[in-house]
């Protein structure tokens, strides 16, 4: 079984009001959100901080749909790969105190990890370069496998032998398997659970009181529930044992809770600020290119505008965490809805707060959006499609499985996704016509046009 992981009449929502007081876009903010999110729908907890300071924090939407529960801005959602943060610092104390290093190999701490004879090191786990398979995405022919529960070197074996898919260090591609390997390194080293290390050493010295592992089992206070969506229908997420998840993205935690971590991290009290900046520089491959992933975060620089941010997506909910160090602004999101429309709402809050434009639009002659019309497909895998149409002088992107977005022309040949940062496309022709597009994020993706 492959698995697939890590993504308006009436607001119900309810406000501290002590925060928001003399913050410009309270009301903006309040009229997008409630624009999203109503009392029959799942929703979202949002937190907006200031020079360090809370100016912002609501929630709009239903917390459980069959008991008709508001969502509360304290309530606690599964964060999915946010979690990749607190690994990274799990890591990144080990190699101050001495007891691992960057350049280890994989191979020192699960001997019987094959290699193909290539060193695959802590770093590479890290900064999503080791080459090495995403075990969400391998075609497990075992009939629901996400609903077992593992230990982490059961599952290690499940995927240790797939072949690498590049040398270690020439290419950035997004693998959970890494930062899986990366928990069992922390247990490996430490002689402690994965769990017991980062509740003694980041969660308790944090105070971080309202985060927690997610065990289906255990009742965890004002856990929200998580939803699908089928067609128009809202589904119960599907079950997944959160051993699948791991030290990759098995924590959950509220808003408040994630702001502060990023503050708790920044007093430099469970890393030294030399270390943790190390966390916040772009991976170099092996070719001298940047990525724009460091250790635990994406790092993004949009119309000079950067950001040290994660996000997450796991069975029923999504998450955003964003810092702009800057302007000195963090932003976290939680939604308990796969479909709920993340980037474009963490974009928005982004705009609103900062006051700045992230994407820049160019008018394009009508006579040239036409040729652009058409179903596309993944060259890499042509189940994959995106089917752009005109509407009214303006193209819109149909993904399979994930809803309509606009395009956002910066020329007449280059474009992006609106809200969608980080991804530069583009339309190319050959002998006159229209052939496919590529999208530029941390490798080059090509869509062929088929029709």
């Amino acid at each position: 079984m492959k698995l697939l992981f890590f993504a308006q009449t009436i607001c119900l929502f309810l406000c501290l009001n002590s925060y928001g007081q003399n913050f410009r876009s309270e009301k903006e903010l309040d009229k997008l959100l409630a624009s999203h999110f109503s009392a029959e729908t799942p929703g979202c907890s949002v937190l907006v901080s200031q020079n360090g300071k809370i100016v912002y924090k609501k929630a709009f939407g239903s917390a459980n749909l069959e008991l008709n529960v508001p969502i509360k801005p304290d309530m606690v959602f599964k964060l999915g790969s946010i979690t990749k943060q607190f690994t990274a610092v799990a890591i990144l104390q080990l190699v101050e105190q001495g007891k691992i290093s960057l350049q280890d190999s994989l191979q020192k701490f699960v001997p019987d990890f094959p290699s193909n004879i290539k060193k695959i090191t802590i770093e590479n786990l890290l900064t999503h370069t080791s080459g090495i398979k995403d075990y969400m995405q391998i075609d497990f022919q075992e009939p629901y496998l996400e609903r077992r529960d593992f230990e982490p070197k059961e599952l290690i074996d499940l995927f240790k032998n797939v072949p690498l898919e590049f040398e270690p260090g020439t290419k950035y591609k997004y693998s959970n398997s890494g930062y899986y390997l990366l928990g069992y390194i922390i247990e490996k080293v430490t002689g402690k659970s994965y769990k017991a290390y980062l509740q003694d050493n980041i969660l308790t010295p944090l105070a971080l009181n309202h985060t927690y592992f997610d065990t289906t089992n255990n009742i965890i206070p004002n856990r929200v529930s998580g939803y699908r969506k089928d067609n128009a229908k809202f589904k119960n997420a599907d079950y997944w044992s959160m051993t699948i998840a791991y030290a990759a993205g098995e924590l959950i935690s509220n808003v408040e809770d994630l702001w502060k971590w990023n503050e708790g991290l920044y007093s430099y009290k469970i890393l030294k600020k030399e270390t943790l900046e190390k966390a916040f520089v772009p991976f170099k491959l092996k070719d001298g290119s940047l990525t724009e992933y460091g250790y635990g975060w994406i790092l993004k620089n949009v119309n000079g505008i950067k950001s040290i941010e994660h996000g997450g997506a796991i069975t029923g909910f999504l998450s955003n965490e964003i810092y702009y160090p800057e302007e000195n602004v963090f932003i976290a999101a939680l939604f308990n809805c796969e479909c709920a429309p993340k980037d474009e709402v963490s974009v928005d809050i982004a705009r609103l707060v900062l006051g700045k434009t992230f994407q820049k639009e160019v008018k394009v002659d009508s006579a040239l959006l036409s040729q652009y019309v058409g179903i596309y497909t993944l060259s890499i895998d042509t189940n994959r499609t995106i089917t752009i149409t005109n509407e009214n002088g303006h193209l819109l992107a149909k993904i399979s499985g994930q809803g309509t977005i606009p395009l956002i022309f910066q020329s007449e040949t280059k474009f992006q996704f609106k809200n969608i940062l980080g991804a530069e496309c583009e339309f190319v022709k050959e002998n006159g016509k229209v052939t496919k597009f590529n999208i530029s994020q941390n490798g080059i993706f090509e869509w062929i046009k088929i029709k």
